[in-house]
């Protein structure tokens, strides 16, 4: 599991361009897919910052990022991210 400060821009449902940071990269354990943990630093009406999660893949220059495919991959993403806060807040 790795974490990151890069950025990266897509194009969102409606053609607009949005730069987007990355929050985290991992690929867990047993698995041979890639996810990335995302946001557009765009909030909710909470005020909560949103994020996204994908899988991400490279294939030589070419970068994807994918949805997740089931219900078994969010919960994976769901208790990774709850472990990295968990850390954070320990720390």
């Amino acid at each position: 599991m790795s974490k990151t400060c890069s950025a990266f821009k897509i194009k969102d449902d409606k053609g607009h361009i949005k730069e987007c940071e990355v929050l985290y990269l991992f690929t867990p354990k047993n698995s041979d897919k890639n996810y990335i943990v995302y946001t557009d630093n765009s909030v909710d009406e909470a005020g909560s910052k949103r994020v996204y999660a994908n899988i991400y893949r490279e294939n030589g220059e070419k970068k994807e990022l994918l949805p997740l495919e089931s219900e078994e991959e969010w919960f994976t993403v769901e208790q990774i991210l709850a472990k990295l806060d968990e850390k954070s807040k320990e720390g």
